[in-house]
């Protein structure tokens, strides 16, 4: 289906801040204005303030500074800089075309019963970036396993090199670790041949310095709360082996600073329909249970599993229900936690705003390469986020994506732009096939509430595991190289505690789409390729946004359609 010439007129971000349709071009002044205001010490984002209003106040808040006994220059200036902002006026056009991406998205077939659609879409934003240094990798059949498929984007800086060798080989060492734990997961012989040239660098006193990831204090109790541990200890340790290969310094340009990057990988794998069959009896003993033992896998409703590891700035997020969820964690100097470990364990940051950067060089607190510079390396880790979620048929789109795209857009208004244009699009199909005969006619029944796009209480659930089954896991360990044999992990985290295991539930917004599914004519569009094609476009509109919104770096994003998007 070809899109309407001025379709890009229309489309507008839901802003999460002050509930506004803001067109792209506008994002960028608009979240300023909002940052301006809340410095200035107005309560309401979107108040309208006159310049009178604007002038007393920055005298106000002037005077209170210049009696504190430790004047600021920096807070000074910054109440300056917000004033002369919001004196400026930014006058809105009634629409602006989004900008033009360098590579069209496409498409990935995916043999996997838990997805519709997959596609990816990136462009190196050629005004400000001079290289295309993201990847992106999707394996079919991983291990060797019907319905598993292995997805990552990684987000290169500082060169490219870092970047090409974590796609090319993270996965394999990650399948290495789930095949020595779970023999259902195979690899060929030119995987092993690969796996086994490691060995020269992968050595034996390596190895005892890695038996820090089994030899964790309480490791039984621990399996006992998590059925999935075992998953998040193969990631931490297929990212510490990965980030000691890049310490080769394979095909590295620089001498001084060598290349990095951040990572955000998703294992997709169906659960067995045997599994999901249990009797009431079972499920009743599995609502009292207060573990997240194997009888979590037979939760009604459970189609498949999402394990997710992140590490650095690269992110991934689910829309369940009409509300997004984000499944991994931000690793840079505005995390707080983050910014305490660096300088606890002696590093330094900068002053550089918003939020300084590490050794006055780099935003990402963790991370996979940067070997060129020691003093850095102490304090960029290679210690992923991992967590494992369970998928059903009410969960729609899940999304990975670069740094670009999060730099301008928060998790909601991505999923409000990806509701929407997904929903345009089968409108659009809808309008091209209602004079012949079509696949499907659809209404579409997902309605864009403040309610869907900002229940902060339904992301924070999500992210304190009262609707994970399975609990998540940041293992730490010791920044300094030398140290690491012999410390101890942190204790693994289950976010749900004592709380029995919740039953998926059907959201009562949520309405199945009526299609009827009709004898489709010769040279009608399937209902895969339908999907397909959706997923593209809204790939396309998201890389476009990012770019109108302001972003400075490569952009790059993977979205994937899940099962429950038939229902919006």
């Amino acid at each position: 289906i070809a899109c309407e010439n001025d379709d890009s007129k229309r489309i507008s971000i839901f802003c999460s801040a002050c509930q506004q349709t803001i067109y792209p071009y506008h994002l960028l002044y608009h979240k300023k204005t909002h940052k301006a205001l809340t410095l200035l010490g107005f309560a309401s984002p979107q108040r309208k303030t006159d310049n009178k209003t604007l002038l007393a106040q920055r005298q106000k808040l002037i005077s209170k500074l210049t009696k504190i006994p430790k004047y600021s220059e920096t807070h000074r200036q910054k109440i300056d800089y917000s004033f002369e902002f919001l004196m400026d006026n930014h006058t809105p056009t009634s629409y602006c075309d989004l900008a033009n991406i360098n590579n069209p998205s496409t498409f990935k077939e995916v043999n996997n019963s838990l997805i519709k659609a997959l596609a990816i879409c990136q462009d190196k934003n050629s005004t400000w970036q001079g290289d295309m240094e993201d990847r992106f990798i999707v394996l079919n059949n991983y291990g060797n396993r019907s319905d598993t498929c292995f997805l990552g984007l990684v987000d290169g800086s500082h060169g490219v090199t870092a970047a090409e060798t974590v796609a090319a080989e993270l996965p394999l060492l990650f399948l290495d670790q789930l095949a020595q734990t779970d023999s259902s997961y195979k690899k060929s012989k030119d995987e092993q041949q690969i796996l086994d040239s490691f060995a020269t660098v992968i050595k034996a006193d390596y190895r005892e310095k890695e038996k820090i990831f089994s030899e964790k204090p309480g490791n039984d109790e621990t399996d006992k709360t998590n059925t999935y541990e075992w998953i998040h200890k193969a990631y931490a340790k297929s990212f510490w082996r990965m980030d000691r290969l890049l310490r080769l310094g394979r095909n590295e340009v620089s001498k001084v600073r060598w290349s990095g990057c951040s990572v955000v990988t998703c294992l997709v794998e169906r659960i067995p329909s045997e599994e999901t069959d249990g009797t009431k009896e079972e499920e009743r003993k599995h609502s009292e249970n207060t573990t997240h033992g194997p009888s979590a896998r037979t939760a009604k409703g459970v189609a498949g599993l999402l394990h997710i590891a992140n590490i650095g700035n690269a992110h991934a997020v689910l829309c369940k229900n009409g509300k997004s969820h984000c499944l991994s964690k931000e690793h840079s100097t505005s995390n707080v936690s983050e910014r305490e470990r660096i300088l606890q364990n002696g590093g330094n940051i900068s002053i550089n705003e918003p939020d300084g950067l590490v050794e006055g060089y780099l935003r990402t607190t963790r991370g996979l390469g940067h070997h060129g510079d020691p003093v850095l390396k102490r304090s960029v880790i290679p210690v992923p986020h991992t967590i494992s979620v369970p998928i059903d048929d009410t969960c729609q789109f899940l999304i990975l994506a670069s740094n670009g795209l999060w730099e301008v857009l928060d998790y909601n208004e991505v999923l409000a732009l990806t509701l929407t244009t997904f929903t345009r699009y089968l409108r659009m199909y809808e309008s091209v096939q209602q004079n012949g005969t079509s696949p499907y006619v659809c209404q579409y029944l997902m309605p864009l509430t403040e309610d869907n796009l900002n229940d902060s209480k339904a992301i924070e659930d999500l992210q304190n595991g009262t609707e994970i089954l399975y609990s998540n896991t940041d293992i730490i360990f010791c920044d300094k190289l030398a140290s690491y044999a012999g410390q101890e992990l942190l204790k693994t985290v289950s976010p749900v505690g004592s709380k029995p295991l919740p039953q998926f539930e059907e959201d009562t917004k949520m309405h199945p789409s009526n299609c009827k599914s009709q004898t489709a004519g010769r040279g009608r569009v399937t209902a895969e390729t339908l999907y397909d094609n959706a997923a593209s476009y809204v790939s396309e509109q998201l890389v476009k946004t990012a770019l109108a919104a302001g972003s400075r770096d490569n952009i790059t994003i993977l979205i994937v359609l899940l099962n429950g998007c038939n229902k919006i």
